[in-house]
């Protein structure tokens, strides 16, 4: 019985079957078709389920990502990320008196660097957080009233998604992929 894992190889042998038949589709749309044939909203959803086998898992593991996200006022940074958001300060650094802030903040497994340095990162950046108990997160930024930003909970596409805007118009999507 072939599984999620098989995905690629399935949407393949579609294409050649198609093809000695003398019909062309993309291997995108290929894909996209087998995500149906799972009973999922698109590849992108039935993607994320892949597991990569035990015995093709490569020695180079990528433990954390850490991005960095412009800034330019402290005290706004903090408003939104440490009091909005529910983020901790892990650690901050400055090359003197006077100099831009570098920190890293984090919540859970999340972890951020915001950065003053203008050549760290571009305002109005965008970032995709895949996350669990969406609805519970939503219902906790709702709860805490925040003035400048009042964040909608999307179902669309088998996904769930609360987007906020920082002060320095910085996007974070959180996402929670729902199963069907």
């Amino acid at each position: 019985m072939l599984a999620y894992r098989d995905a690629k190889t399935m949407a393949k042998a579609m294409r050649d079957a198609l093809a000695d038949h003398d019909l062309t589709i993309s291997h995108s749309e290929a894909l996209e078709i087998v995500a149906r044939q799972f009973g999922l909203a698109n590849w992108n959803i039935l993607s994320a389920k892949i597991e990569v086998p035990l015995a093709r898992q490569e020695t180079i593991i990528f433990e954390r990502t850490a991005p960095i996200v412009r800034i330019f006022d402290v005290a706004k940074a903090h408003e939104f990320y440490l009091g909005f958001l529910g983020f901790t300060v892990d650690w901050e650094h400055r090359h003197g008196d006077h100099f831009p802030l570098y920190t890293q903040v984090s919540r859970g497994n999340l972890v951020l660097h915001l950065s003053e340095h203008a050549g760290d990162a571009t305002p109005g950046g965008n970032m995709v957080v895949y996350m669990k108990s969406i609805r519970d997160f939503h219902e906790e930024l709702a709860g805490k009233d925040y003035r400048y930003m009042k964040p909608g909970l999307e179902d669309e596409d088998g996904r769930l998604t609360v987007e906020v805007i920082d002060p320095f118009n910085n996007h974070i999507r959180f996402m929670e992929l729902v199963s069907e």
